[in-house]
């Protein structure tokens, strides 16, 4: 297509909460805004870029949420990386239906559903084109799957990992109550770290850190947002080495 963007990078990861598939519901999955975020995955996919993907478990258990209530930490931590695969075969089905092939890998082994996490055959998945939905977090209690996404992007060599949120990009406090709360165009790590902006937990942006993966973070509530930050536009705010300019 003439008027098709350029894309500036060839392998991203996206982070997805498990919330941004609510919609408007307080609990569950709202079918048209997996379709909707498996559409613009799908654009991205078609622009030449290659695509895995990490999803929450948040809108179905959060076992932070269920140890605060009295459950055995362990215990809810393995109930919400279950959650998460709900939310990775919800995605697939979404993306297959429009004509993605996809693949999800699971940190625990669910072989009648999914295919164990083996990194070689992600990267070989995606390199034929194929979006890789990474479920179960990392596979251990007590790290969250935003730790899991840098984790991924680190082992899957990506060159930016991408939080999709409700906001398009990292404030000072929560636009959404505060209207004077300011909008950062770029931030370093430590910045990120020692502010406690609290876009991704500590141990996910250490983790990028040490590799020296750029996070960008935009709102994927905006249609067509995904596709227009992977072509260079768009509004979001980019955590690097960098920081403010």
């Amino acid at each position: 297509m003439p008027n098709q963007p350029k894309p500036i990078y060839r392998r991203v990861l996206l982070k997805l909460s498990g919330e941004a598939l609510m919609g408007a519901q307080d609990y569950g999955l709202d079918p048209a805004v997996v379709e909707r975020i498996a559409a613009e995955i799908k654009a991205v996919r078609d622009l030449g870029i290659q695509v895995c993907v990490v999803i929450g478990g948040g809108n179905i258990f959060r076992g932070i949420s269920g140890a605060a209530e009295g459950m055995d930490r362990t215990s809810a931590d393995y109930m919400g990386m279950l959650a998460t695969v709900i939310n990775s075969l919800a995605m697939q089905n979404a993306l297959e239906r429009i004509g993605a092939q996809t693949r999800v890998q699971s940190a625990i082994p669910m072989q009648s559903v999914s295919e164990p996490y083996i990194r070689r055959r992600a990267i070989r998945h995606m390199e034929k084109g194929r979006v890789v939905i990474f479920a179960a977090g990392t596979g251990n209690p007590f790290f969250t799957t935003d730790t899991a996404a840098a984790l991924r992007a680190s082992e899957m060599d990506c060159e930016v990992l991408l939080k999709g949120t409700k906001v398009d990009g990292v404030y000072s406090a929560d636009p959404q109550t505060n209207p004077d709360a300011e909008r950062y165009e770029r931030l370093n790590y430590l910045e990120v770290l020692s502010r406690d902006l609290r876009v991704m937990d500590a141990a996910a942006i250490s983790l990028a850190r040490e590799n020296d993966i750029p996070i960008i973070v935009f709102s994927i509530h905006k249609a067509g947002a995904f596709v227009d930050v992977m072509s260079g536009g768009g509004l979001f705010t980019v955590i690097s080495a960098g920081g403010q300019r």
